[in-house]
């Protein structure tokens, strides 16, 4: 009878170790060979350097494919608070991301990378700018992005702390201020205009300086101190139709890997 015991344990411990097994085997095996889609909402600054994750990512889970709606944070935050369906938001700011937080969109946000500002002049400019003061010259035209976006906020925040410094003055944010022509609604936009001729100069992230861009414009450096660091959270979508794959993305990005891409990008360390 003791045999026939130990026995019997010994059967449902090997059956619950193969139930166990088949169990695993199952879930994994849905995950890794399902063909499936993750769209990702992404603010537009994130163009670049997500399109390159996008193919390494994919050769690593090559069922896995990634697509993309660039746009500003502040309109793909609202698309989501009006129902868009998407798997990830990527912000370039703490303010959208969280005005989707308080509405029960998205699972906890992380950090995955930080930005700054730089000041682009276009090669087809005549006004000859070559300093940030250059910027309240007569004449300059200016395009910035509109103070609901991201990088419009950061403008105003840099054009504060410039007006308060010595060597520019109280009046100068209202001085360049008085020489935007155009507001956009997205970083992107206001790298087009200048690129054109469409304004002399603009404020845009240093990022969106990349090689082709840096063709057609100059880039004026804004110092340290007068500048502001962007931060960009990233988190899954609590309505996602794949949640553990969307997870699996987020981590990718936070990941040494994801964040060694973000770095080719010249995107600031976290």
């Amino acid at each position: 009878m003791k045999y026939t015991r130990y026995a019997s344990l010994f059967l449902m411990i090997i059956l619950c170790t193969v139930l166990t097994a088949c169990e695993n085997t199952s879930t994994t095996g849905a995950t890794s060979s399902t063909a499936l889609t993750l769209k990702v909402f992404a603010a537009s600054s994130l163009l670049e350097s997500f399109g390159t994750l996008a193919q390494r990512y994919h050769k690593i889970h090559p069922l896995v494919t990634i697509t993309y709606n660039f746009a500003g944070s502040q309109v793909l935050e609202q698309q989501l608070a009006s129902g868009a369906s998407a798997d990830i938001f990527a912000s370039a700011d703490n303010a959208n991301m969280q005005k989707a937080s308080a509405a029960g969109l998205v699972e906890p946000a992380h950090i995955f990378a930080k930005n700054k500002l730089v000041v682009i002049v276009s090669r087809h400019s005549s006004t000859h700018i070559t300093s940030l003061k250059d910027l309240t010259r007569n004449g300059v035209k200016i395009d910035i992005e509109a103070a609901s976006v991201p990088a419009g906020q950061y403008t105003l925040q840099v054009l504060d702390k410039m007006s308060y410094s010595p060597e520019y003055g109280p009046t100068y944010k209202a001085a360049v201020l008085g020489h935007v022509v155009s507001q956009e609604d997205n970083v992107k936009a206001v790298v087009q205009k200048v690129q054109l001729g469409e304004a002399d100069a603009g404020f845009v992230y240093q990022t969106d300086v990349t090689a082709s861009v840096s063709s057609q414009v100059d880039t004026i450096p804004i110092p340290d101190t007068l500048n502001v660091i962007a931060q960009y959270p990233i988190a899954a979508l609590k309505q996602s139709s794949h949640p553990t794959e969307a997870q699996t993305f987020v981590q990718y990005v936070l990941s040494p890997d994801g964040q060694a891409i973000l770095a080719q990008y010249h995107f600031l360390g976290v």
